[in-house]
């Protein structure tokens, strides 16, 4: 079986990339060390081979299903949480009185990614539960936090975020369950919600629901919606699970993949009260619930990443150990066959989803080492910080989660007939895969929120930051061998980017709305290719420096990040202009087409 993940590039972009290892210089994380990271990172891999690779495929083929009015899981998913559970990484980034290590998030998602990559179904139950409690950490009182967070904390409840309802699945400024006032300060809450990933299971002692609904005689429209802790069972004085809280499932979702995670029809009030508690102030529930959905953007992005490196790994064993045809120039049809690896379009295959995978790994930990900026860098930094991290968010999300899947049917590709069976995993990750362009926002979502909110935001600061960024490692990157036709390319989709970008915001008032956001998927290729470009200059110079002094594996190693790196700049980054272009000219084709001329 080949591996899941590559150890080597996840600390090459770590500690090489990214200088992760001087982070212990920040207070809040003066007690690690490069040594620590790396028994934190070791750990994962180990208990991510043993507990959840052992059953991703046997969770494919046996989806949860109902029995007496119960969720059936496998038990290896149970036996996975307990694993996850002991080995302390539901806490693991929260503060030392909470029983955390206060690892930086960086590393935090560096840890998840190796739990994406070797199961994404039962990674889902433990990324939902750490949303949860990350977002009670911010908005929740001091008493909902000790009587709802810590035991998401500790992993012996688990966690959701209850958004879309059955006719409002993106639209949330459409959705109609109901929060009513109780004289005690609670609230009964009424309604269905739908597509909520761990909605019901039996894995651990209740469930809390974040779930977002109106307060009775609330205003219409995004400003009447409030956020609320929903848990499965009402909880006793003494904090234990109680009575039901009548939060009745009405249904699973049978998905084409990520078939391990449960996914749900909720009704709540069926058959009593579901008592829910209000999260702060009323009216900011949608604001609040960002906190969650931003957090979990990065991590579609990273799960999508981790699901087609997998694939890649797997098709790049493949075509290592498969024979089949004779080079070009060989006419002798007595010689022996070579492995496909040597042929240049199994390398096109093979580099191709190098390109896409290694740069969007390097893309989803940097924002993540933006979020530890954020919270613990200076103090002077951070409103810029803030505003790179919101613009690249989006990018983040559907970049690597629409370039994973494209990467996933190169490594069908590359292993013809035998991709396509269930005898290999590659397959399954496409399958799982297909998912993440969808949840969390669909492309379009994240389109218009890009054009139209993240780079107008603050006077456009956002991308001057970026595009500041971006120049400084070009700066940095002169004069390292091999790097000419890499910054060379980057320089002139950097130019692209502001030519168009210039022309659009230009004519934005002129356009109206609906003109101006019909080619929002443009600009986000075009920053996405661009941003990931970065990316791959970033990479290669580290390798570009390292190279000279290594050896053995090694230098293979470096000489593979230099050969992905002009991969990109030849192959990838001329496709920008097109969406430059298109974006530039305002184009009405889209916009003008009628439902009726379909």
């Amino acid at each position: 079986m080949a591996p899941f993940l590559s150890k080597r590039d996840l600390r090459f972009q770590l500690f090489e990339v990214l200088d992760t290892a001087a982070l212990p210089q920040r207070p809040r994380f003066a007690d690690h060390s490069r040594e620590v990271y790396e028994d934190v990172l070791n750990l994962a891999y180990n208990v991510a081979d043993k507990y959840f690779a052992s059953h991703a495929r046997e969770a494919d083929l046996n989806e949860p299903h109902l029995k007496d009015g119960q969720v059936q899981l496998l038990p290896a998913v149970g036996e996975a949480m307990r694993a996850f559970r002991e080995a302390g990484f539901f806490s693991a980034h929260h503060d030392e009185e909470l029983g955390g290590l206060q690892l930086p998030w960086v590393m935090t998602q560096a840890v998840q990614a190796h739990f994406q990559a070797a199961n994404v179904g039962s990674s889902g139950y433990p990324f939902l539960t750490i949303g949860n409690a990350n977002l009670q950490r911010v908005f929740a009182s001091p008493k909902q936090q000790e009587k709802y967070m810590r035991p998401l904390v500790e992993g012996r409840w688990f966690g959701t975020m209850a958004l879309s309802e059955p006719h409002a699945g993106s639209g949330l400024a459409d959705i109609t369950t109901t929060a009513t006032p109780r004289e005690d300060g609670t609230y009964s809450i009424s309604g269905s919600k739908m597509w909520i990933s761990g909605g019901e299971h039996e894995l651990s002692e209740n469930i809390v629901h974040l779930v977002l609904a109106r307060i009775k005689g609330g205003p219409a429209g995004v400003k009447g919606i409030s956020l609320f802790l929903v848990p499965r069972y009402r909880i006793n004085e003494d904090g234990t699970p109680g009575e039901s809280n009548h939060v009745v499932l009405a249904g699973l979702n049978h998905k084409m993949g990520y078939r391990g995670t449960t996914n749900t029809l909720l009704n709540f009030g069926e058959g009593g009260e579901s008592i829910g508690e209000l999260v702060g102030e009323p009216g900011q529930g949608l604001r609040q619930m960002f906190h969650m959905m931003n957090e979990a953007r990065i991590g579609v992005g990273m799960g999508a990443v981790m699901l087609g490196y997998a694939g890649y790994l797997a098709s790049l064993e493949y075509a290592r150990e498969r024979a089949q045809g004779r080079a070009a120039s060989n006419k002798d049809p007595l010689s022996p066959a070579i492995p496909i690896i040597g042929h240049a379009d199994v390398k096109r295959l093979l580099l191709r989803q190098k390109a896409f995978l290694e740069g969007g790994l390097a893309l989803g930990l940097y924002a993540s080492s933006l979020v530890d900026d954020l919270q613990t860098g200076p103090e002077e930094g951070r409103a810029d910080t803030s505003l790179l991290l919101d613009l690249l968010t989006p990018i983040v999300k559907s970049w690597p989660s629409k370039y994973s899947q494209e990467a996933l049917s190169d490594a069908i590709q590359v292993m013809g007939g035998a991709g396509y069976t269930r005898d290999y995993p590659v397959e399954m990750y496409y399958r799982d895969n297909r998912l993440n362009p969808i949840h969390e926002g669909t492309e379009g979502i994240q389109g218009n929120d890009l054009l139209g909110r993240k780079l107008t935001q603050a006077g456009g600061r956002g991308l001057e930051v970026l595009l500041s960024r971006i120049e400084s490692d070009l700066q940095a990157a002169e004069g390292l061998e091999g790097l000419d036709e890499i910054r060379a390319a980057l320089k002139t989709a950097l130019e692209q980017n502001q030519t168009a970008l210039k022309a659009i915001l230009g004519r934005a008032v002129d356009l109206g709305p609906d003109l101006f956001l019909a080619n929002a998927n443009s600009a986000l290729e075009m920053l996405g290719h661009t941003v990931v470009g970065w990316m791959w200059l970033r990479q290669a110079a580290a390798a570009a420096r390292a190279l000279p002094n290594a050896k053995g594996d090694d230098a293979n190693f470096y000489q593979g990040k230099l050969q992905a790196a002009r991969f990109f700049a030849v192959y990838e980054l001329p496709r920008i202009e097109f969406h430059a272009n298109l974006l530039a000219s305002a184009d009405a084709t889209t916009h003008e087409m009628q439902g009726e001329w379909f």
